[in-house]
């Protein structure tokens, strides 16, 4: 009787021991068992954005491809203006405005956030019929000269432009909204604004080309992504690009002429062949610091968004400059 007490007491032992060692196992598993990652969630939401002609041709590209990495993010994007892009990215009607110009002192003070994303540049217009298209094309313009049709206004035909018999009037266009383009063409011109420029105001880079287009007699300038055709990379059937005379000796040199092709002027520019002004950076304007999705798209315009620069027919910004940028996003 004594010996089944002993067994008993020994099986009771033995159960409950290995009832622990399981009890431990299943604690141990628990423990090393890492836990389920939440999942990461999408971005999504509406990305507004408004502003300078210049900008908006690569805005509508970059928007298209971030679609395609963040379906769930969508984009509302209108040209109408630099001034109008800074405007409502300060009145808040708008998450970004595209700004082609510098950017003043009194709009940083009033929250104006601003990030160089790309580079491109203004070029002067004429009509292909241009009665002295010719020399023209051979002997550019100087500086001054552009300076006396649009801000003096002591040449007026194209005979004292062209130094020719020529007696026809230039008829003389610029820009009629508040826009980085005509700020650009001003400060090229000497310390001017777009204010001091005279001629026929036109709205928008796509009705100023066209006034160009429709008058055999007319000058005027254009962001570089209008007056070139993207499709065939060569000026807009109807217009003309004026060389500039950049080392005023009166004739257009070999490293001078550049204007043939989109991909010419962009490399020539890319390479400082061409002056700054008319080339500029192009810049993104928040209203404050950036944060959310509008963070992430900047920080991507500035990273991968870059490769598609190129094929839209515009620089690259050197790596410093983006550098800078990525730093003042973060």
């Amino acid at each position: 009787m004594k010996g089944k007490f002993l067994v008993i007491i020994l099986i009771t032992i033995l159960t409950i021991t290995l009832l622990s060692g399981c009890v431990d196992n299943q604690k141990a598993e628990a423990q090393t068992t890492p836990a389920a990652t939440p999942a990461v969630k999408e971005s999504e939401g509406t990305i507004r954005v408004s502003g300078a002609f210049a900008l908006y041709p690569m805005m509508i590209k970059w928007g298209e491809e971030y679609k395609k990495l963040h379906p769930k993010v969508n984009f509302d994007i209108s040209a109408g203006g630099a001034g109008k892009g800074m405007t409502d990215a300060l009145g808040g009607l708008v998450d970004i405005g595209m700004v082609s110009r510098k950017i003043s002192a009194s709009e940083e003070e009033k929250g104006a956030y601003w990030i160089a994303v790309t580079k491109d540049a203004v070029v002067p217009t004429v009509n292909k019929n241009n009665p002295v298209l010719s020399q023209l094309k051979t002997n550019g313009l100087k500086r001054e000269i552009y300076e006396k049709i649009y801000i003096n206004e002591t040449i007026k035909t194209w005979g004292q432009a062209s130094g020719t018999g020529a007696t026809d009037k230039i008829n003389v266009y610029t820009r009629s909204d508040a826009a980085g383009a005509p700020e650009t063409w001003a400060a090229y011109l000497g310390k001017y604004k777009q204010e001091n420029l005279k001629g026929v105001g036109v709205d928008g880079d796509p009705g100023l080309a066209e006034a160009v287009r429709q008058d055999k007699l007319g000058i005027g300038y254009n962001n570089i992504n209008f007056a070139y055709d993207p499709s065939t990379r060569k000026p807009v059937d109807g217009i003309e690009i004026i060389p500039l005379d950049l080392n005023g000796n009166g004739k257009i040199e070999p490293e001078e002429n550049f204007y043939g092709t989109l991909d010419e002027l962009v490399d020539a520019i890319g390479n400082d062949k061409f002056p700054s002004p008319p080339a500029r950076d192009l810049n993104l304007v928040t209203n404050g610091k950036p944060s959310g999705i509008v963070q992430d798209f900047i920080k991507w315009t500035l990273t991968d968004g870059q490769k598609y620069i190129p094929e839209s027919g515009y620089i690259v910004l050197p790596k410093e400059k983006i550098s800078s940028g990525l730093a003042k996003v973060e």
